[in-house]
């Protein structure tokens, strides 16, 4: 029997090899409430009309809820990365995305981050596929609200970066230009705990940007500003849509964009605020 097979190790050994049957189960058991569902979406782009799509995007949130109450037995992190590959499957799946939309991003993004708060990388996605994508920036920032209960200055590394899409979702998608301005203060704030290049950049324009957001709540130049943010991601993650959307309301905003041949980018903001 197995119980007596066990009995012959040290205890040690009983517990590890336990925990590699859990952390076995709970593999076969995600494999068996993502994948085929995902596989169904991602057939569906060639054969299956948009009413039976929906129904499969349907049948996938019921999914999802499940996955938010899943035991897990300490593997949270193996949920949480499992989960976002499949919302990475999900989200560049063009074809079906254009039938029946992004409105599940942040479905996903409760379970990666109920748990794993500290997985930085899927904040970047988070704000993007949710509020421009699905447009539901509440849910964005709420859901970003809800990470940093867990999230330090150096913990993880760089996590200043959630401050600042938060206040560029409350700035640019709810017009909230006061939440807007203390997240970028808080971005700055945790920004000047580094001294690497990049960091002092982040922490200089959410300065700038705070700062202009403090005299002027619907400002202009801070809008202009953080759409230059979001034109940054979007180049840094090749999604031209978004690039674009940021260029076309830079422009509105009195701002201009010159991209060189080498593919450098400038923004230049407005003159008048």
């Amino acid at each position: 029997m197995v119980i007596s097979t066990f009995a012959r190790f040290p205890k040690p050994l009983n517990q590890s090899v336990s925990l590699c049957l859990i952390a076995l189960l709970s593999i076969i058991t995600l494999r068996w409430l993502q994948l085929p569902q995902l596989n169904q979406l991602k057939r569906g782009s060639q054969d299956t009309s948009t009413a039976e799509l929906q129904q499969e995007i349907e049948a996938e949130k019921v999914r999802l809820n499940l996955l938010q109450k899943f035991p897990t037995f300490g593997f949270n992190n193996l949920l949480a990365d499992w989960v976002f590959l499949n919302f990475l499957q999900y989200f560049g799946d063009d074809e079906v995305r254009a039938k029946t939309g992004y409105q599940l991003s942040p479905d996903y993004f409760e379970v990666i981050i109920d748990r794993d708060p500290k997985f930085l990388q899927a904040y970047f996605f988070l704000s993007g596929s949710t509020s421009i994508y699905a447009g539901i920036p509440q849910r964005s920032v709420a859901l970003m609200e809800k990470g940093l209960q867990f999230l330090r200055p150096k913990a993880p590394p760089q996590s200043y970066y959630v401050w600042r899409y938060k206040g560029i979702d409350e700035l640019l998608f709810l017009g909230e230009g006061k939440a807007a301005q203390h997240s970028f203060e808080m971005a700055a704030e945790w920004a000047s705990y580094y001294n690497d290049a990049e960091s002092k950049s982040v922490a200089a324009i959410s300065r700038r940007t705070a700062q202009f957001l403090e005299r002027k709540p619907d400002s202009r130049i801070a809008q202009a500003n953080a759409w230059s943010l979001v034109l940054s991601n979007a180049i840094k993650s090749n999604d031209k849509g978004s690039a674009q959307l940021a260029i076309n309301r830079i422009e509105a905003l009195g701002g201009q964009v010159s991209i060189s041949e080498e593919g450098a980018v400038k923004v230049f903001l407005p003159k008048e605020d």
